[in-house]
């Protein structure tokens, strides 16, 4: 499992998307290098994907609800 603090930007953009649940949204991170992983937000500023992708926010291109 990664784990990471997300920027200013991202944690922005996922206060304005809706819940999954109390907490947390499901979402599809798209890298820059075009790998797609699948992962939830934790309160809008901690991403978990259940893989050992290793990355930072600059490497991401988008997050999405899934």
């Amino acid at each position: 499992m990664t784990r990471l603090g997300l920027s200013k930007k991202w944690i922005d953009k996922m206060k304005n998307l809706p819940e999954s649940g109390m907490g947390y949204q499901n979402v599809t991170v798209k890298l820059k290098n075009g790998v797609v992983l699948k992962g939830i937000v934790l309160n809008s500023d901690i991403l978990q994907v259940d893989n050992h992708t290793i990355f930072k926010n600059d490497d991401i291109d988008d997050i999405n609800p899934s």
